[in-house]
C-alpha cells in the first residue's frame, strides 16, 4: 500500500465522521449557547487524546501478524457495515443519509430542553451534546487512523491524513455556519465502505498467515472486485424492489376488483 493510497484512504474516512460531528456541534450552538457547545468540543478533544496516548502505544506494539489479523477484523467489521448501508441506501431500500435533516431534527430536539446550568458550563446540554458527538465520532477517526498508520508502520501520514479531513470540514463549518448537506457523503460511504472491506480482507488474510499472489498488488483486483460485487447487489435490490412493487400493485388491484 503507497503513502498516497494510505492518505486517500484515511482522509476520505474521517472526512466522513468529521461532517457528522460537525452537523451535532452546530445544532447544539445554533439552538442553545455556542460557549457551553465549544466547551464540549474542547472536553472531547481533551477525551481523544488521552485516548490516542493510551492505545497509540499499545497497539503498535503488537507484532505484525497479530496486528494485521486484528486490524483486519475490525475494519471487516466497520466496512461490511458501512457498505451493507450504503448498498441498502443505493438501492432505494433505505433513506439517503441527509446531515439537513439529522440537524433540523437535533435542533427541534434541542430547543425542546430546558436550561441547566452548571459551574463553568452556562448550559449542560449543550455541552454533553457536543461532548458525545465529538467523542463518538472522534473515536471512529481515532480508530481509523491508528489501525491504517499502525499496520503501514507510518502513523505521522495517516495522522496527517485524519487532521486534514478534520480541519478541512471545520474550516467550511466556520465560513457557512450550516450543516456540509452538499458533501456527496452517501458516495463517500460506498466507497470508503469498499475500501474498508478490501484493507481488511487483506491485511486479516495477511495476519493469518495467507500469502496474496502479487503482494500489495493484490489490492488493484480486490478493491475492484468488491465494488462490482456491490453494484451487483445494488442492481440486484433494485429489481428486487420494483418486483415487490409491482407484485403489491397487481394484488390490490385484484383486491379492489
Amino acid at each position: 500500500m503507497t503513502g498516497t493510497a494510505l492518505f486517500v484512504a484515511v482522509f476520505l474516512a474521517c472526512l466522513v465522521e468529521a461532517v457528522e460531528a460537525l452537523t451535532i456541534v452546530l445544532a447544539a450552538g445554533t439552538s442553545r449557547e455556542w460557549r457551553s457547545a465549544l466547551l464540549g468540543v474542547g472536553a472531547g478533544l481533551l477525551v481523544l487524546a488521552a485516548t490516542v496516548a493510551a492505545l497509540g502505544p499499545a497497539v503498535s506494539a503488537l507484532p505484525l501478524s497479530g496486528l494485521r489479523l486484528f486490524v483486519g477484523g475490525l475494519l471487516l467489521v466497520f466496512g461490511l457495515q458501512w457498505l451493507r448501508k450504503a448498498i441498502l441506501r443505493a438501492s432505494g431500500n433505505k433513506a439517503l443519509h441527509d446531515e439537513e435533516l439529522i440537524f433540523q431534527t437535533q435542533l427541534d430536539a434541542a430547543r425542546t430542553v430546558a436550561v441547566d446550568r452548571r459551574p463553568l458550563v452556562g448550559d449542560w446540554y449543550a455541552f454533553t451534546l457536543s461532548f458525545k458527538g465529538v467523542v463518538l465520532e472522534g473515536l471512529e477517526v481515532v480508530f481509523i487512523a491508528l489501525t491504517f498508520g499502525s499496520n503501514q508502520h507510518d502513523i505521522p501520514r495517516a495522522a496527517a491524513a485524519a487532521g486534514a479531513a478534520v480541519v478541512l470540514v471545520v474550516l467550511l463549518g466556520l465560513v457557512i455556519r450550516k450543516p456540509l448537506s452538499r458533501v456527496p457523503e452517501n458516495s463517500m460511504k460506498f466507497v470508503v465502505g469498499i475500501m474498508l472491506t478490501a484493507f481488511g480482507a487483506f491485511w486479516g488474510a495477511e495476519g493469518a498467515g495467507a500469502r496474496w499472489p502479487g503482494g500489495d498488488g493484490a489490492l488493484l483486483v480486490l478493491v475492484p472486485a468488491i465494488a462490482l460485487f456491490a453494484l451487483a447487489l445494488v442492481v440486484a435490490f433494485r429489481r428486487r424492489g420494483a418486483w415487490t412493487s409491482g407484485s403489491a400493485s397487481v394484488t390490490t388491484a385484484g383486491v379492489s376488483a
